[in-house]
Parts: C-alpha cells; sequence; structure tokens
C-alpha cells in the first residue's frame, strides 16, 4: 500500500500543479512566486514539499510602496522596491500563484 502512495505522489509531481517546481528543482530555472503579502518573489526552487514550503536560492523580492507626503493626505506615486535574498524558506501558506519565468531561461 505504501508503494501505490509513493507512486501517486511521484507522479502527482511530475504531472500536477507541482511540475513546476519539479522542473525548477530539475533544471534549476528561475519562477515567480506571488505571496499573500503582495509581494512577488523571483528565484530558484532547491526544494519544496506538499504544503509549497521552498527553500529558495538568489530571490529577488519586489514591491511597490505608495510614499505619503508629510503634511497633507496625499500619497505619492508609488515606487518599485526590491531586495536580494541570497537563500530563504518560504512557507506554504503565504504562496498565492507560481509561474514559470517567461523573461529568463536557465544559467
Amino acid at each position: 500500500m505504501a508503494s501505490e502512495e509513493k507512486k501517486g505522489e511521484e507522479e502527482e509531481f511530475t504531472t500536477g500543479p507541482f511540475s513546476i517546481l519539479t522542473e525548477s528543482v530539475k533544471n534549476n530555472t528561475q519562477i515567480i512566486i506571488n505571496c499573500r503579502n503582495n509581494r512577488k518573489l523571483l528565484g530558484r526552487v532547491k526544494a519544496f514539499d506538499r504544503h509549497c514550503n521552498m527553500v529558495l536560492e538568489n530571490v529577488k523580492e519586489m514591491w511597490t510602496e505608495t510614499p505619503r507626503t508629510g503634511k497633507g493626505k496625499k500619497k505619492g506615486k508609488p515606487v518599485s522596491q526590491d531586495k536580494f535574498i541570497p537563500k530563504m524558506f518560504l512557507r506554504g501558506d503565504s504562496v498565492i500563484l507560481v509561474v514559470r519565468n517567461p523573461n529568463l531561461t536557465a544559467a
């Protein structure tokens, strides 16, 4: 019975929605992850599990901030921000969407 479960899990990771993550691990390709905190992560997946917990490398975290002016309640123009993170663990419950990076190929 355990071997049947293992086969089903392997098939799920190679043909189902997790196939993007599996492909990224095998080919060292970049993916874009949209997170619940309205930030995007561009990086390479080193490992993942069925809960979408991930170990990522060479991550560029991107977000936009709207600066507030001092006195009035006027908002300034949105400013794009980014930060480089060499290694990180991403908890799966913060993941909304995972897509292949259409702009870059494997290095």
